[in-house]
């Protein structure tokens, strides 16, 4: 999977669940809200004050390991 800031935080959870520690350790703690799964990466990081980029970055990472 690549994720853009574009990604969906479901397709991303979805895709691979064990991914939820990076969420989790920016602040987004509610991923099984409704809202919360159907907002973009970007959307997302806008209201918990992080750089979308960066969490792109990481998740990227984490992917292309796997």
């Amino acid at each position: 999977m690549v994720v853009t800031k574009d990604t969906i935080i479901a397709d991303i959870l979805d895709f691979d669940a064990e991914t939820a520690p990076f969420f989790f350790e920016i602040g987004m703690h509610c991923l099984g809200c409704p809202a919360s799964r159907g907002e973009s990466l970007e959307d997302a990081c806008a209201v918990h004050g992080v750089d979308p980029d960066v969490l792109v970055q990481k998740l990227n990472n984490y992917f292309a390991s796997k």
